[in-house]
């Protein structure tokens, strides 16, 4: 994108500037065009600009215009060191502080952005191929980078908009052959109906009879022979609670509030500070949610979203020995919690959910490698033990993509892996499997290092029991005898008569 920076600012003077200082300043600020505000701009490529300065009093005005490169408000910065030498050296003046008093960016995009709401940025407007941001920043803002990370974002949502979805970036890899079906009911409803699920007290939540439970621990007991086992994984135990700084070091803290669910400490943990919630219900038989508001603290962060990232904070700042690669853990040891709004459904798409999450890290040869493994390992449960009608694609998720991570060639190194089930009874396909390599985001996010010095890549694979649930189901039915003999000698004889309600 064709970008442009104009800026308006003051320095803030410790003093007013005598008249004679003026000429001494205009030839500071010419060699500055031709020298400093070029310094660092690609060959060919302007810098920055100062088209227009002036003094009054105790300030010293200027306008910048810049392009990508050298951009105006690193251009106001760059200046302060020869103005302080200038002006302090032989006239004892200081600069206190920068004023921004208009600071414009621009820049060309073929598509209006919609709901364009963009910290520190006054108003948004577009016309004529051009996205204009009025911002409302400070010398501070100036300092800490802030309209930097703005243009990011711009640039971001702009790609944002025309990414389209994973359906634009889907390319079919492989696909197994077409099976006949003797089910074709919503899998959910029919295994409700048969009291192996119940819904919970929470929405998107289930809770698993003994029935149903004995399927999905057979699920848990192929996935460990036919790949942990198989490829010499070791467990382990990841958070369930995750912090801000971890998901601000793995990229999710970019977008990933819509879909939490928060967590918030109580402000102390003092009765007294209590006694006037705990009265009210006893008086009501009602939480006091208003008054519950008041006496909880900031959240802290919000319940496994993603399972991986909690797990870096084990090697965190870490340099790990060449002969540890590649390092192969899995973690299965509590729920996963993400927040669908209106798109539940039954088993398929639920706020609580049981997952294995299988992790990887290595070189990035090894990497690749082992994500070719485990595909094998994925169609052989998939087509000789599920018995299931499924297909793999590629994809390219918007969370890789807004990093430039949209696969490093046509070999398919870094993105994500798909497994689709057909679904008999609506004829739609179900997500219900994933394999992604990640490449460095997960090391360099999180400072982790090879001793070698190689390039340090990672990979993972959300395992979901309810999504497996949700496709055998569909194509198998709950009886027994219509199912694969790899998934009948796990599962055994069902339970029977385990609750009777009258």
């Amino acid at each position: 994108m064709s970008i442009t920076f104009n800026l308006k600012a003051n320095f803030r003077l410790s003093g007013a500037v005598p008249k004679e200082c003026e000429s001494e300043l205009g030839a500071l600020l010419e060699d500055a065009n031709r020298n400093l505000l070029r310094k660092g701009a690609p060959q060919g490529q302007k810098g920055a600009e100062i088209v227009d300065w002036r003094l009054d009093e105790d300030r010293l005005y200027l306008e910048i215009h810049s392009g990508r490169y050298v951009r105006a408000h690193d251009a106001l910065l760059r200046l302060r060191k020869p103005l302080s030498g200038t002006l302090g050296k032989k006239y004892h003046i200081g600069i206190r502080g920068i004023e921004v008093l208009d600071f414009e960016i621009s820049s060309e995009t073929e598509h209006e952005l919609t709901n364009p709401r963009i910290p520190f940025v006054r108003s948004i407007t577009y016309e004529d191929g051009t996205v204009t941001l009025d911002l409302e920043v400070d010398g501070s803002d100036l300092e800490n980078r802030v309209p930097d990370r703005i243009m990011n974002l711009l640039e971001e949502k702009v790609e944002q908009s025309t990414y389209g979805g994973k359906g634009e970036h889907w390319e079919l890899m492989w696909e197994s052959p077409h099976r006949e079906y003797r089910f074709r009911e919503d899998p959910s409803k029919t295994l409700e109906g048969l009291g192996w699920i119940r819904r919970g007290s929470s929405r998107g939540q289930w809770i698993y009879g003994p029935e149903m439970t004995r399927v999905l621990r057979a699920f848990v007991s192929i996935v460990e022979r036919d790949l942990l086992n198989k490829l010499g994984y070791n467990e382990m135990i990841f958070p369930k609670l995750v912090t801000w700084d971890v998901w601000k070091r793995s990229g999710h803290a970019k977008g990933v509030y819509p879909e939490i669910y928060f967590v918030c400490p109580p402000k102390t943990r003092d009765p007294d500070f209590w006694e006037e919630v705990i009265d009210h219900y006893k008086v009501t038989n009602e939480i006091p949610l208003e008054l519950l508001k008041e006496k909880i603290d900031y959240p802290i962060g919000g319940m496994c979203y993603a399972q991986c990232p909690p797990f870096w904070v084990f090697v965190q700042g870490e340099t790990i020995a060449d002969d540890c690669m590649p390092v192969k853990v899995f973690d299965r040891s509590g729920t996963s919690h993400r927040y669908e709004s209106g798109g539940l459904h039954g088993m398929e798409r639920v706020d609580e959910f049981h997952r294995i999450e299988v992790l990887w890290m290595g070189t990035p040869e090894q990497m690749v490698e082992h994500s070719k493994e485990l595909q094998e390992c994925y169609k052989h449960i998939f087509n000789d033990v599920l018995e299931l009608e499924w297909r793999q694609a590629w994809v390219t998720p918007w969370f890789m993509a807004q990093e430039g991570m949209t696969g490093l060639d046509e070999r398919k190194t870094v993105g994500t892996i798909d497994y689709e089930a057909l679904l008999p009874y609506n004829e739609s396909w179900l997500e219900f499997q994933n394999l992604s390599v990640n490449g460095d985001k997960y090391p360099r996010g999180f400072n982790v290092k090879l001793q070698s010095g190689e390039d340090l890549w990672s990979g993972c694979s959300g395992i979901g029991l309810e999504r497996w649930a949700s496709a055998f189901f569909a194509q198998h039915g709950p009886n027994p005898d219509d199912w694969p003999n790899g998934v009948l000698e796990l599962v055994g004889e069902l339970p029977r008569d385990v609750f009777k309600f009258l």
